[in-house]
């Protein structure tokens, strides 16, 4: 069996710097998927990890970790296509678009967009969800008032985010306390500092984008022709929003998020055929192929035409490739030596959570995967936030603030494959407008350079962390010694 090798960082660049180039040639020169790309780079990957001495077995495990590690996203996102379609079959969705253009202020609607999804998601708390229910029916709302996709998918994913990473429901506002060993309700409240600035800086600027654009597809004639056209493929009526109220309301209850979108997409299954007088064969077809709308409306139908298994089957296919890069990435070691040079940077407080923020974002790009952009520097991490005097809270703030707020700015992450094909709009797209996302990561490093409410450990904590400090390496030195002897 060969030995296995530390790699350098020159040598842990190479997989890093190849993706870089594989995905500018094939997506922007080229215009590619970055499906192609991203396989090749895990191949380059697999080239360096053969060189530094693992089995090709080694490496299928490693590759096997990765795609594990998405599976439950996975599973979500095909579920969440039967939903879409199933919901769009039952006239859910439409009765959501048919009411939110009545009641919705025109000229107000980008600032109440991300309002409308931050609560969702809080009360969900979970992104994904929000995306998948409210942030749909958002989607075709902005369409009729005629606004640009982009921007209003920017405002959904900056509500949705908001509330996913405050609320103590979501998974990542767990699992970063969990890791740094802070109080999850001490953790929400000390985000609170840098996202509130975020969330409002936001609202203004799509208060302002808002005023800046030409809405005149929104007319009021526009709007009346639209919801008739509605009225006529669908039954319309309020009580088909219970639907997503109960939903809602599972998943506020604690109950996990794959059961409680089943429960959804079952419902829409059976409103479709009760409701809406379809064929079973047909709902059947529907949530495999997604629902295909036939109106005269060319909005309509590029409103209606969503959702199915099948659409969700190309975002399906470039999570498991860009996941199993990152299992071959974490396998080999490569990541760990990446972040730690990194680490070895960080000369201060701002420069240490600088570092901390681009640890999340390089691991987001590479790792693929947001869960593994939290855990990865909040492992690595904590013990320099101590050694600097930083309250834990502070690492667990900063790894939110970059590491849940980046991922879906990322095409091949599993957040910004599934955003891009909830929302239909291209991650690159909508990025420059996900606001929310975009600041976050900047307020925080604006708050490390200039020590803003940045959390430190009180004189008795910093005793006990100096006296764990020491005993721990009292027992390492042990450790050596004796087996030292025993070796002799």
């Amino acid at each position: 069996m060969r030995e296995k090798r530390v790699p350098t960082v020159g040598i842990a660049l190479i997989p890093i710097v190849s993706m870089v180039v594989l995905l500018f040639v094939g997506v922007f020169m080229y215009g590619s998927d970055p499906h192609v790309p991203i396989m090749l780079s895990a191949v380059v990957a697999s080239l360096v990890a053969l060189y530094l001495g693992f089995s090709w077995k080694e490496l299928e495990q490693g590759v096997m970790k990765g795609i594990t590690l998405s599976l439950q996203a996975l599973l979500i996102l095909i579920i969440l296509g039967t939903l879409i379609s199933t919901w769009l079959a039952a006239g859910i969705v439409p009765t959501m678009i048919y009411y939110g253009v009545e009641f919705l202020s025109q000229g107000l609607f980008l600032p109440i967009a991300i309002v409308i999804c931050s609560l969702v998601a809080v009360a969900s708390g979970n992104a994904w969800t929000a995306a998948g229910t409210i942030g749909i029916a958002v989607m075709g709302i902005g369409t009729v008032f005629g606004y640009n996709p982009a921007m209003v998918a920017g405002a959904v994913i900056s509500g949705c985010y908001f509330g996913d990473k405050l609320s103590p429901l979501s998974e990542t506002t767990n699992m970063s306390p969990g890791i740094t060993g802070v109080e999850l309700f001490d953790h929400i409240r000390n985000m609170m500092f840098t996202t509130m600035p975020a969330w409002i800086i936001s609202i203004i600027l799509f208060f302002i984008l808002g005023l800046s654009q030409n809405t005149k597809n929104g007319s009021a004639d526009t709007i009346v022709t639209l919801q008739n056209d509605l009225k006529e493929l669908f039954v319309i009526s309020p009580w088909l929003l219970i639907v997503p109220v109960i939903v809602l309301m599972l998943i506020a209850f604690r109950m996990p998020a794959i059961p409680g979108l089943l429960i959804g997409s079952i419902l829409g299954f059976v409103t479709a055929i009760i409701v809406q007088g379809a064929s079973i064969k047909k709902v059947l077809g529907t949530m495999v192929s997604g629902y295909e709308g036939k109106s005269n409306n060319e909005v309509i139908n590029n409103l209606l035409n969503n959702g199915g298994i099948e659409t969700m089957m190309y975002t399906v296919s470039l999570v498991m490739l860009a996941m199993s890069l990152g299992g071959i990435l974490e396998t080999t070691g490569i990541l760990e030596v990446l972040v730690n040079s990194l680490l070895n940077l960080a000369k201060s407080t701002g420069s240490l959570i600088a570092t901390t923020v681009v640890t999340c974002i390089s691991a987001n790009v590479v790792a693929c995967d947001q869960y593994l952009s939290i855990l990865l520097p909040g492992r690595m991490y904590l013990t320099a936030y101590k050694k600097r005097g930083l309250h834990p809270k502070a690492l667990s703030r900063t790894l939110e603030d970059a590491g849940t707020m980046s991922s879906p700015l990322v095409p091949w992450n599993t957040c910004g494959a599934f955003m891009a094909a909830t929302l239909g709009v291209a991650t690159i797209e909508y990025a420059p407008y996900a606001f929310l996302c975009i600041i976050s990561p900047i307020i925080a490093i604006l708050f490390g350079i200039f020590n803003i409410k940045i959390a430190k450990l009180d004189p008795q904590e910093q005793l006990e962390f100096a006296e764990a400090t020491l005993a721990a390496e009292k027992l390492e030195n042990s450790y050596v010694l004796n087996n030292k002897v025993d070796f002799d």
